[in-house]
């Protein structure tokens, strides 16, 4: 069939199937060959290359990526798109179609089963609700992963990528940054997608770091003490960490700990680059003994 990168064959085809778009998905289709032709070309997706597709809609990226990759698994939760995606799949043998919610799935029993175990690249058009949770199972489930090649709000595309100092930095930066390099590779405006979104998307590009780019002794600790910190932005470290009920230290252990790193007793969140926390989850271990 006709690619479905064409609109008029989008229209088409939700039109025959009578599909209507479910606001609880967070439904909206690309229908712009440029753009997936920037999100196959980031992905650096070739023959050997077995890609899980998230959210696969009524399969337009699908259909560019089972042209370049050895295998695609494209797993979509809403029943009404199945039907959708065996027509419009029908002439590519190497695409397995999953009807199942990602977030239940094991991806990495899916991995050794598809893929012998290898890394797999990961291609998803995700809506907003579910970005984060997505994303960050992946990675703390340890999926074996090469990278991640995402359409996101603009918004969440920045957040992920920006350093200290910045409004948009946050728990959400630092922790992508902590398991991948992220690259910004494209912005995308409303009208590259039917229906239009309110807002502007990206593409990002998450590569996965082989070894975490720093060395901390207690992981989850570090991420326990990073949403403490920005979960009250305005407070203080000392008073954002001291106050938060998961964790057992006392504001004057926070601030023995920040003066044997040699920072300042006031510092806030924002200014604490990821091996700022790591030091500081290490020095209050030692402290805490």
């Amino acid at each position: 069939m006709e690619k479905l990168s064409n609109p008029q064959v989008t229209i088409e085809t939700i039109q025959k199937y009578g599909f209507d778009f479910q606001k609880k998905y967070g439904q909206n289709f690309l229908i712009d060959a440029r753009v997936l032709d920037k999100i196959i070309a980031a992905a650096e997706i070739g023959p050997e290359d077995c890609v899980l597709e998230i959210g696969p809609g009524i399969g337009t990226m699908t259909q560019y990526l089972a042209e370049q990759a050895g295998k695609v698994i494209a797993v979509e939760i809403d029943d009404k798109l199945i039907p959708i995606l065996q027509e419009t799949l029908k002439d590519y043998d190497n695409v397995r179609i999953i009807h199942q919610d990602v977030m239940k799935l094991d991806l990495n029993e899916l991995a050794a089963t598809e893929n012998h175990g290898k890394p797999m690249k990961v291609v998803a058009n995700l809506p907003y609700y579910i970005t984060t949770p997505i994303i960050m199972g992946l990675f703390e489930q340890n999926v074996p992963l090469q990278n991640i090649t995402v359409m996101v709000q603009k918004e969440v595309a920045d957040r992920m990528q920006v350093g200290p100092g910045t409004k948009e930095y946050g728990a959400l930066s630092l922790a992508v940054q902590y398991y991948a390099k992220p690259y910004i590779v494209a912005n995308v405006p409303p009208n590259c997608f039917i229906p239009r979104p309110n807002v502007a998307s990206a593409v990002i590009r998450l590569t996965r770091y082989t070894e975490p780019p720093i060395a901390v002794k207690n992981e989850k600790l570090m991420f326990q003490l990073i949403r403490a910190s920005f979960n009250q932005r305005r407070k203080t470290l000392v008073n954002g960490i001291g106050n938060a009920a998961q964790l057992n230290y006392t504001k004057e252990q926070v601030q023995q700990a920040l003066e044997r790193m040699g920072a300042s007793p006031t510092v806030r969140g924002e200014t604490f680059t990821l091996e700022d926390f790591a030091r500081l989850s290490d020095t209050l271990e030692e402290i805490a003994g």
